[in-house]
């Protein structure tokens, strides 16, 4: 929205994860405004991941600008098995693979362990796939051997489960961990104050 001044412009970003339809997505987008509005009351910026959408904003643009800061790292318990540590990283090198096009949105899996991962739709096609390559690398080895794991970086996330294990699991989705709408249990950040 610009404004007169520098200090008056504000730069907003709201994105849905990939496989949401445009009702739940409106709706957990309104949830996360919402939210924002009762955190962020007197912030010149704020930013909120629900399960199903993230939404931005501040008073200085972040739009098209490549951020790999970790903002939210979640591991669980660790697996029973070798065979289950192999498919994992070969989900995650499937999520991590570049074919040449643009996918900004990718899932995979293999029996019952499944991953998906997003890029922000400000990045290019080359920056979605260095913040995808930067949070892969971290999740294995900040997670080691668990059963399911979250990155969530500035501008791009990955996450893996077993089986529907999961801090979130049990809406009997295809990826059960992933809710729409949810809590804001991912990613909060305050930019500072501003005066009213």
């Amino acid at each position: 929205m610009p404004g007169s001044t520098s200090g008056e412009t504000v730069y907003g970003l709201f994105q849905c994860r990939g496989d949401l339809n445009n009702g739940d997505c409106g709706r957990c987008v309104a949830k996360a405004v919402s939210q924002l509005g009762t955190l962020c009351l007197l912030s010149t910026g704020g930013a909120l991941q629900l399960e199903g959408c993230f939404v931005k904003y501040d008073n200085t643009t972040f739009l098209g600008v490549e951020d790999k800061t970790v903002v939210v790292k979640k591991c669980g318990p660790l697996m029973s098995s070798s065979d289950t540590l192999a498919r994992r990283d070969a989900v995650l090198g499937y999520l991590g693979a570049s074919d040449g096009t643009y996918k900004p949105f990718r899932v995979g899996g293999s029996g019952d362990l499944q991953g998906v991962a997003q890029c922000v739709g400000d990045l290019s096609p080359s920056e979605c796939q260095d913040c995808l390559s930067e949070a892969i690398g971290r999740l294995k080895t900040d997670c080691g051997a668990a059963k399911w794991g979250d990155m969530y970086l500035a501008k791009c996330y990955v996450r893996y489960s077993e089986g529907g294990d999961h801090s979130h699991a049990g809406n009997g989705k295809r990826f059960p961990h992933l809710l729409v709408g949810g809590s804001p249990v991912l990613y909060f950040s305050l930019f500072g104050l501003g005066l009213i």
